[in-house]
């Protein structure tokens, strides 16, 4: 134990996942779209302020490497520095083009795979692992498990509650699925709840009223930590803000510029609810009378080449503005830089004005903070983090986002008090001081994060014994049913193949099968024991030759694992019947499922709802089976290329049904064989890299060899030989 405790005061390594949006460490977008927004200026402050701390020993942040002449050639760069310590690694992430986050989900386990590839390749692993948003989420769900690493997430914003407003809004369920691809998303949150050791959260309302509306809800496992901001950049006004670029082109479109101002600060997106906010002051003439309102809403060349929803907001905004005649008292800027925001808040304040967030709901509302840091009070809604900002720093007040005439009451009555209004700006630049600087911030994270990392424990594994003189690059990995047996004719040219090149490849089978029904059924139709079986679907791994187990893989998998109490909680379920006692094992809950009553699903939502996290398999049309959740052929999979060394770049993976799912996704040659049970891996048909075989069963497979030309290099080595 005591070594133990040594060990884990020595400097964190942490490494920080966030996927999508343009992530640099200057001049970030902010507003350019909807991915670019908050969430990118989060991780990159916290990646610098992690790197000032004495206890930090490196911090890394991982996002998607972007190779597109329509963005910054900053995106393409590999490695940016942004302190001694603290630093952005992109990574390659399916396409290289810049994509919306919605187009990234068939390529998250490329993504993973590459990240896992990075990590392998430095000193040492991290100490822990933190995801931003579902789709990191998943990301890191996928490399905590194989690594046994701590993982620690913050949602952002969270789909379900996406959902929810977007239908109250009367957006249909299957536009909202077809743009947002909202399932996949709140998916992606379930599992991220339950691999997560912790769920950081800005405020408690984000616990209570959203991550409460999911079915792996587990509030003990959540801590409040309200995000940072630099107040080395956000301070009162110097006076020389007038002088400014911006203040310039504001000036440019008020008829009176002197008037006190109107701040709203946000990306052109319905959510934000800025249209109401303009109404509001449209048919207030007392309010427009008081103040000039300035709107900042991303940065614009041609309102027609927005993407389709910021054209549809500023298209709205613009006729608004001509609805109540506001030419010469509203200032919507085109352009405006990252450093320009802090001059905003200044000079807002300087007019002795007022910053308002509108927004349907707010997460958090990082700008109300840095607004407050400036001497700015704040006027903002009632749904969300504004609450705790306002309670804390008692700068300001909270309006219905929905009540157009107490919102404008509301704006006049903080503009028309001086005394109130100083009141409330001193009070947000002394609340900020104390609630909301980053050395607050990073002190609370760490006393999250530190003992996360001294209960965990690094993956050892076993020492395997290679076979003299041989180095094999290469591997196949196939499933049994519909791959190898079930055709006879094409089964043995296949094992001739395979035998032609038994020195140059590992081969791999991955079943669902018990190992003993595996060794009969391989015996039955005369195929050669391979290197690698993993059964169970994928909870035992066996090597050859003596089929040795891996028991480190089962003290793995075997993390919060509790087979009895998920046993109980499907013992009543309609429609759900258990298989026979041979087709059970500790690591997998095996049943008959009839799709008619029940589905894979709804017995997923149960066992979370019920916090258990583990991973549901169907296959077949007719099978379900209930893994711990750090087992599946993919995992299993991944843990071998880790053992051998072979590259998954190099591995042809043949699958048949959703249990293979996993293992074709990712850097692996995935290939589907034609059979009947295409539906299950539907999905799949718009991943580039996995190719649908037309022949059916082992032929499907040789087929594959020859699409990927797969032994192409070893061809060309014996040439060269």
């Amino acid at each position: 134990m005591k070594k133990r405790s040594l060990a884990a005061k020595k400097p964190l390594y942490i490494v920080l996942i966030s996927v999508h949006g343009l992530i640099r460490g200057h001049d970030l977008e902010l507003g350019r779209d909807a991915d670019t927004g908050g969430q990118t200026k989060y991780v990159v402050e916290l990646t610098r302020a992690l790197g000032e701390r004495g206890d930090v020993e490196r911090v890394v942040l991982l996002t998607r490497r972007v190779v597109d002449s329509q963005v910054s050639p900053d995106y393409a760069e590999v490695f940016e520095p942004l302190s001694d310590k603290a630093s952005i690694v992109r990574i390659a992430c399916g396409e290289d083009k810049y994509l919306r986050k919605e187009m990234l989900w068939d390529t998250l386990e490329n993504f993973s795979d590459n990240v896992l590839a990075y990590l392998k390749s430095q000193p040492r692993m991290p100490d822990v692992l933190h995801s931003h948003y579902a789709d990191a989420g998943y990301v890191g769900s996928r490399l905590s498990h194989q690594l046994g690493i701590p993982l620690v997430h913050t949602g952002h914003s969270l789909g379900r509650n996406k959902r929810q407003q977007l239908l109250a809004s009367g957006i249909k369920r299957s536009e909202i699925e077809a743009t947002y691809c909202i399932s996949r998303r709140i998916e992606a949150e379930e599992t991220t709840l339950g691999a997560a050791d912790r769920v950081i959260t800005s405020t408690q309302q984000e616990i209570e009223q959203q991550y409460g509306l999911y079915d792996f809800y587990q509030p003990e496992r959540m801590r409040v930590i309200p995000p940072g901001t630099d107040l080395t950049q956000f301070f009162p006004p110097q006076g020389d803000e007038k002088k400014s670029p911006i203040a310039l082109a504001l000036e440019r479109q008020l008829a009176q510029p002197n008037k006190p101002m109107i701040l709203a600060l946000a990306r052109p997106d319905p959510k934000k609810n800025l249209l109401t906010l303009i109404a509001a002051y449209g048919e207030s003439p007392a309010l427009q009378q008081a103040a000039n309102l300035v709107l900042v809403a991303g940065n614009r060349d041609d309102i027609q080449e927005l993407e389709s929803v910021a054209k549809t907001v500023w298209t709205d905004i613009l006729l608004a503005i001509d609805k109540y005649d506001l030419y010469g008292k509203v200032a919507y800027p085109k352009h405006h830089k990252q450093e320009e925001v802090a001059v905003l808040y200044r000079l807002a304040a300087t007019s002795r004005g007022v910053f308002v967030n509108p927004a349907l709901t707010e997460p958090f509302g990082l700008t109300l903070i840095e607004a407050a840091a400036c001497g700015l009070p704040i006027v903002a809604t009632e749904d969300g983090g504004p609450i705790d900002i306002i309670r804390n720093c008692q700068n300001g007040h909270l309006i219905n986002p929905l009540d157009k005439a107490a919102m404008a009451a509301t704006l006049l009555r903080t503009l028309s008090d001086k005394t109130a209004w100083r009141r409330l700006a001193r009070k947000g630049m002394a609340g900020v001081r104390q609630f909301y600087a980053w050395s607050a911030h990073v002190e609370s994270y760490l006393a999250v994060v530190r003992p996360l990392v001294e209960k965990s424990e690094p993956v050892t594994r076993m020492a395997l014994r290679r076979r003299p003189g041989t180095f094999r690059e290469q591997a196949i990995f196939t499933t049994l049913d519909l791959n190898l047996i079930g055709d006879t004719a094409s089964l043995a040219p296949f094992m001739h193949t395979m035998h032609a090149h038994r020195k140059a490849i590992i081969f791999g089978i991955a079943t669902g099968r018990s190992l003993d029904d595996a060794l009969s059924t391989l015996k039955r139709y005369n195929i050669p024991q391979p290197d690698v079986l993993i059964t169970g679907q994928g909870t035992q791994i066996h090597y050859a030759p003596h089929l040795t187990e891996d028991a480190v893989w089962a003290r793995h998998i075997d993390h919060l694992w509790h087979r009895q109490a998920v046993r109980e909680l499907l013992e009543d379920v309609p429609g759900l019947t258990l298989q026979p006692q041979s087709h059970q094992s500790a690591f997998k809950l095996s049943y008959f499922i009839d799709t008619r009553v029940t589905s894979a699903n709804d017995i997923r939502q149960l066992l979370l709802r019920n916090e258990q996290a583990v991973n549901v398999i169907f296959s077949f049309g007719q099978f379900l089976d209930v893994l711990p959740q750090r087992a599946s052929k993919g995992l299993a999979l991944r843990w071998c290329a880790e053992q051998f060394g072979f590259a998954l770049e190099k591995t042809l993976v043949a699958g048949v049904t959703g249990a293979d799912a996993d293992m074709l996704r990712g850097n692996t040659l995935g290939v589907v064989v034609d059979n009947r049970h295409l539906a299950e891996l539907a999905d799949l048909a718009n991943i580039e890299k996995i190719y649908f075989s037309r022949q059916a069963y082992a032929a499907g497979i040789l087929e594959a060899m020859t699409h990927y030309q797969f032994f192409a290099d070893e061809s060309k080595a014996g040439a060269a030989a």
